[in-house]
């Protein structure tokens, strides 16, 4: 965003010309004001507001009145953060301006071709099982990217490729991994790498294990609601649970075939003890009633 402003602000007086909304306190009302006003001694307006998505859809009414006719002098900026950005404001932006994602892609082959991107950009060469193994380490907190891309640089220069031996030294505590790589290694009955992401969600991401329990109680319920349904298709499927994607609805029907109907309602027992163990059913650690959880539910068959 820092890079986008400064171009649209080019050889201008950034303190004429630019309107930065920020914080918690600033109205909508105040952004479409500011939008609305012509430029005073200068060809144009910047006006940035941040965390737009502390606001909801009901309050979008006048900004998005003011998207419908913009202002030509005006390039108006809004940048993510502070909760879900309304669809209604998605759709807007897009038919009259241009929507960025700086999100890096959900898969793991994409994010690390993302991160080796990341890394060029920084003028760093990492071969492909160091770049791997950084992607793999980093996890969902690429938050840490930019720090360890600076170290590398300062460590090594920009001069050669770097190993896995260069590179694993820097690289820290292995961070969150997203929920559906903990539930695929549930599904593939691998126990060990289970627990390995249970882990890794658990410190590297931070999640709590009630929080845990509710990823796994929504996988779940996702193919219970395919028992007594004939569903034959990724169609019939997405019918069945309501998953608006193909691939989802695909995984959950080759679940529910592997665990039948019997494996669905022990799963569902399993989820409810260790619900009320975690509550102080049992005087053990939390940690450990996941652990046993996720080792339980890796066995499971039909």
């Amino acid at each position: 965003m820092a890079d986008l402003v400064h171009e649209l602000v080019g050889d201008g007086d950034r303190s004429m010309m630019v309107d930065d909304f920020d914080g918690e306190e600033y109205e909508l009302r105040s952004v479409v004001d500011a939008a609305q006003t012509p430029p005073f001694l200068t060809s144009k307006r910047v006006v940035v507001a941040r965390g737009i998505g502390r606001f909801g859809t009901d309050e979008l009414a006048s900004l998005l009145a003011y998207l419908e006719r913009p202002l030509e002098t005006t390039d108006l900026v809004l940048a993510a953060g502070g909760g879900r950005i309304a669809k209604k404001l998605t759709d807007a932006v897009k038919a009259v301006g241009t929507v960025t994602s700086t999100a890096p892609p959900t898969r793991a082959r994409d994010r690390a071709g993302w991160i080796a991107d990341h890394l060029a950009a920084a003028g760093l060469r990492l071969d492909d099982r160091a770049t791997a193994l950084l992607a793999d380490r980093l996890g969902e907190d690429v938050g840490r990217l930019d720090g360890i891309a600076t170290t590398l640089v300062a460590t090594f220069g920009t001069g050669r490729a770097l190993t896995v031996d260069d590179v694993e030294p820097f690289l820290g505590e292995a961070g969150g991994v997203p929920p559906w790589d903990f539930t695929d290694a549930i599904d593939r009955g691998d126990t060990a790498a289970a627990l390995t992401m249970l882990g890794r969600m658990v410190h590297g991401g931070g999640r709590h294990p009630l929080q845990v329990m509710a990823v796994l109680h929504n996988h779940y319920a996702a193919i219970a609601k395919l028992d007594g349904v004939d569903a034959r298709t990724e169609q019939d499927a997405m019918t069945a649970t309501g998953i608006k994607s193909p691939f989802p609805a695909k995984k959950a029907l080759q679940n529910y075939r592997r665990l039948g109907g019997s494996g669905v309602k022990r799963a569902f027992e399993l989820l409810a003890q260790a619900d009320l163990d975690l509550r102080g059913g049992r005087d053990l650690p939390d940690e450990t009633v996941i652990e046993v959880l996720v080792a339980r539910l890796s066995k499971l068959r039909r």
